[in-house]
């Protein structure tokens, strides 16, 4: 297809909508490989386009298209001014595709930096390389500052104590709010580090799809696709502070993020938003922004993997009643209806609380006059798992 200057560009959405599994796979891929080139302004070509259509359709495999790519910029007699930026997105984002159709992860250093090394390949003569200097870089968000990036002499001991310590951490019986805080602090921290020279955005991008794929999560790619710059200014000013100019690190810019990618929230994502001392008119204004959950399938399955370790019927239930939203008893009883609150109480919230599928949204106070139940992060993937049979 062809934009309104004439550049050739792929529909993802109609692979995604009414393609086969295999071709939805590779849209989605390709689209966050070419959509984070945006991170670093950085543009593919028509021909890498069409490279990639030829990937998603089946005639060519991921690796017949990253040598189609190789050759293509080794074969130019001429080279344009734009070429070698060009080059770079469209062999990264080759190299993303391939990265993120293999079911291996490790998370651990090595892990992140092998991310590191696999994206940037055949680009970068310092891929999967720790840099060996200290680096500033000044950022439109911040109006030219730059955050404090950590010193390279300790990248090693940062990544490897980061990654050990979310390893260690039991988020199962966290509530998905908590756990998508938790998991901001997390990637934010990370990013901070800046490990590498270049392209730490995109190489801790693709690390936390993997890393979430490999708790469970469906994670919805188009959304790291189509908000990659405002990715990473959400991580710019989750990491920056001025006493000065009292400005403080700021992570509800990453946290709609988040929210919108797990909790299928609807948050508006607008960069003018972080951009400090921003004209009034600029500011975020807070809306509502939950979607009504989806819905379960009429008929439950007779056995769940074994991961979840439930066969409770009213535990699946409950999950399904809740979806991704906030309930009291009440709502919860007018849900299901159903009109025998100690019942229900016994029957579907208490084994579902014991069983680490649902929290109170003020678990110091059980009888807060306000109270409400959601999923936790171990009944999000429930009822993920139940929305896709």
């Amino acid at each position: 297809m062809e934009d309104n200057d004439g550049n050739v560009y792929i529909n993802f959405d109609e692979y995604i909508r009414y393609g086969e599994p295999t071709q939805r796979e590779r849209a989605e891929a390709w689209r966050v490989g070419i959509g984070l080139q945006a991170v670093d302004g950085l543009k593919t070509s028509e021909y890498l386009q069409e490279t990639a259509r030829k990937n998603i359709e089946g005639e060519i495999t991921i690796d017949e298209a990253r040598e189609l790519i190789k050759s293509y910029y080794l074969s130019k007699s001429k080279r344009e001014a734009e070429d070698d930026e060009m080059e770079e997105a469209d062999r990264v984002s080759a190299n993303i595709v391939k990265v993120l159709s293999q079911p291996t992860f490790a998370f651990n250093a090595n892990g992140y930096i092998s991310v590191h090394r696999r994206i940037f390949e055949g680009v970068f003569k310092h891929a999967g390389q720790l840099r060996t200097y200290d680096i500033t870089k000044k950022e439109w968000v911040l109006r030219g500052n730059t955050v404090n990036y950590l010193n390279w002499e300790d990248l090693r001991r940062a990544l490897e104590y980061d990654i050990s310590q979310e390893m260690a951490f039991d988020h199962t019986q966290l509530s998905i709010e908590d756990f998508v805080r938790h998991i901001c602090q997390f990637v934010s921290n990370l990013w901070q580090i800046h490990a590498f020279r270049e392209g730490n955005t995109r190489a801790t991008a693709v690390f936390t799809i993997q890393y979430l794929r490999s708790l469970g999560f469906s994670v919805d790619n188009d959304l790291f696709a189509r908000h990659s710059w405002y990715f990473r200014n959400a991580l710019v000013r989750a990491n920056y502070s001025n006493y000065q100019q009292k400005i403080v690190r700021d992570t509800s810019f990453l946290e709609k993020f988040f929210r919108n990618l797990l909790m299928g929230e609807n948050n508006e994502l607008r960069n003018r938003y972080m951009l400090i001392s921003s004209p009034e008119e600029w500011k975020d204004t807070p809306t509502s922004t939950e979607q009504a959950p989806d819905k379960l399938p009429d008929k439950l399955p007779d056995k769940l993997p074994d991961k979840f370790g439930t066969d409770n019927e009213y535990v699946l239930r409950i999950v399904g009643l809740l979806g991704k939203e906030k309930l009291s008893i009440k709502e919860l009883l007018h849900r299901a209806n159903l009109k025998d609150r100690e019942s229900f109480v016994n029957l579907y919230v208490n084994p579902a609380i014991k069983e680490g599928f649902v929290c109170l949204l003020h678990p110091d106070k059980p009888r807060h006059p306000r109270q409400k139940y959601l999923l936790t992060v171990k009944g999000t993937l429930l009822f993920n798992e139940l929305t896709k049979i």
